[in-house]
């Protein structure tokens, strides 16, 4: 029997920008000493740290490819007593998504990604090449496996062979975008992963808004029997490093595992076991001190990545400040309020643009609200702009009634008044649709629409005011005003207007929604939901009618495990009918 060993490893759970080649490598340098210092055998990195994920078409670059490894290895450069694992781009004969494998000024080896997705937000068979070689490392008689992402999903795949060669430990690299529920999902995947492989894991996971997609952090490590024993933070970069004891026990490698090795690679595939010329550190090192991890609820996890969505887009993308429409009303108050916490309110401009049909209490509840978060508001009448509108119109649309294309005018004299601003002083303009009105089309393109970021675009109505209460209630004060929260919504385009003029009530929407958007249901099984025939078919009928809408809108924030663009992609010209 031999001597159990003890291992210290750490997990840098890092945001990297998407082609920021030089700024990932610094970020990376700087965690590698941060572990160092702490005393640390070995730290693993995130999937694509150094090109930051996902680099989608970058990849077709041939310079771009060129400049990851170039960038690469100004990491090996750095990696001196101690073992870095980082995730990159690998050019051989063709690419692969790939972990680099590195110790003392020498890149030892690397691992290819076996298992690429291609589903809802991943495309990675447009790119890579899956691997086919399943190493695993003696690093001072402690054998480590590394995977990254997908792999670990997958049962009996790459974890499950290398625990069967011999490792221990299994690092797994990940850039897991979040989702309502996602980190109950993989610590249940991660606790079953663990059993079946009698390996404790490491998993790494990007933190980080990249366009559309927010990756949420959360790493984790799990013991060989499924236990969770360390949580980093989530929304917010971190380092965690824990002492692993490995039993002495020797992992039997008989005929028997052979065979099952044999059963589980497919053809070409094969296993490689390395001896790594590595010392687990002796001298006595600091305890390492655990950090307590609090739970965040499901409505706290949302608002925080709505908040690191909104930062990390307006920051990478070169802005300082926005502007944002704000109206009275409750998606424009969420949005502004999420603006304000995200890139502090001196960074956040209001633009109150009143018509005719503007109630009294929507100006109230607008600059009260400004107020309350302590954001600056422009008041811009738009009655004059719209009066000249109607004047130049007037001799084309003569014998016409006024209908829809009145009202949308004034959305769109509003949205061509926010551009005008952000041309003028550089502030980007924050949209405010959720997603209930983007499924069903209830916005106006050039309007209401316009703009370069729609902060709540998955965000369905009726947890934008789930959202609102809790951010009053972890202020202890009313920052969004009751009246904002209670009273009807209006779009106030013409007399006396309200949203269930042309929608059924959002409590009833939203669950339609949610089946045919979300769960892909048919009519027959929404219509057994409960809803009313003619509602459930009207509303189907708004919701793929919109499309050509929805390919027009700015990127947004995904917080549902199903959101337009990246998630579900619907033809615009389409004839079928799902009634």
């Amino acid at each position: 029997m031999k001597k159990s060993k003890k291992i210290r490893i750490a997990l840098a759970q890092i945001n990297p920008t998407v082609g920021d080649l030089s700024g990932n490598v610094r970020k990376i340098i700087s965690y590698i000493k941060k572990a160092r210092a702490l005393k640390a055998d070995l730290v693993a990195f995130p999937e694509l740290a150094v090109t930051g994920y996902p680099p989608e078409d970058l990849l077709l670059k041939h310079q771009f490819i060129k400049d990851n490894m170039d960038a690469l290895y100004e990491i090996v450069e750095t990696s001196k007593d101690i073992i870095a694992v980082v995730g990159f781009v690998d050019m051989k004969e063709t690419i692969y998504n790939a972990a680099a494998l590195i110790f003392n000024g020498v890149l030892v080896d690397v691992y290819h990604k076996k298992h690429l997705p291609n589903y809802g937000v991943f495309d990675e068979y447009r790119y890579f090449q899956p691997g086919k070689r399943f190493p695993v490392y003696n690093f001072g008689g402690v054998n480590i496996g590394v995977t990254i992402c997908e792999d670990i999903w997958k049962e009996n795949g790459p974890a499950r062979i290398e625990s069967l060669a011999g490792a221990e430990i299994i690092i797994n690299i990940n850039a897991s975008p979040y989702h309502m529920g996602k980190l109950s999902i993989r610590e249940e995947l991660l606790s079953t992963r663990s059993r079946e492989c009698g390996a404790a894991i490491f998993y790494v996971n990007m933190v980080g808004g990249q366009d559309e997609l927010v990756f949420d952090g959360g790493s984790l490590i799990v013991d060989g029997k499924g236990n969770i024993t360390g949580k980093a933070s989530q929304f917010s970069e971190d380092l965690i490093i824990t002492d692993i004891d490995i039993p002495g026990e020797e992992k039997e490698f008989s005929v028997k595992t052979l065979r099952a090795l044999k059963k589980l690679m497919e053809k070409g595939e094969y296993v490689e076991q390395m001896q790594i010329p590595f010392k687990l550190k002796k001298e006595t090192r600091p305890p390492v001190k655990q950090k307590k991890f609090v739970r965040m609820s499901e409505i706290e996890e949302v608002y925080n990545a709505l908040l690191l969505g909104t930062r990390d887009y307006v920051r990478k993308n070169g802005f300082k400040e926005v502007v944002i429409g704000m109206s009275g009303g409750v998606d424009s108050a969420l949005v502004a309020t999420i603006a304000a916490d995200a890139l502090g309110r001196e960074n956040v401009h209001g633009l109150f643009m009143p018509s005719v049909y503007t109630s009294k209490e929507s100006h109230e509840d607008a600059h009260s609200h400004a107020d309350n978060i302590g954001t600056r508001i422009l008041s811009v009448p738009i009655d004059d702009i719209f009066k000249t509108y109607l004047k130049t119109l007037s001799g084309n649309f003569k014998g016409a009634k006024p209908d829809i294309t009145e009202e949308n005018l004034q959305a769109r004299i509003r949205g061509n008044l926010l551009m005008a601003f952000s041309n003028k002083f550089g502030w980007l303009v924050l949209t405010t649709g959720n997603k209930s009105e983007m499924s069903v089309g209830y916005a106006t393109l050039y309007g209401d629409m316009a703009g370069g970021f729609a902060v709540i675009k998955d965000v369905p109505k009726t947890l934008v005011y789930e959202l609102c209460k809790w951010r009053n209630e972890k202020a202890c004060r009313d920052l969004i005003p009751q009246r904002i929260l209670w009273k009807e919504p209006t779009a106030e385009l013409k007399p006396d207007q309200r949203d269930t003029d042309s929608l059924p009530p959002y409590p009833v929407l939203d669950p339609i929604l949610k089946a045919y958007v979300e769960e892909d249901k048919s009519f027959d099984e929404i219509s057994k939901m409960g809803c009313e025939i003619e509602c459930a078919q009207r509303v189907i009928r708004m919701i793929d009618r919109a499309e050509y809408k929805r390919r027009q809108a700015p990127p947004g924030i995904k917080i549902t495990p199903r959101a337009f663009g990246k998630d579900r992609r619907f033809p615009i010209t389409n004839r079928f009918k799902s009634f």
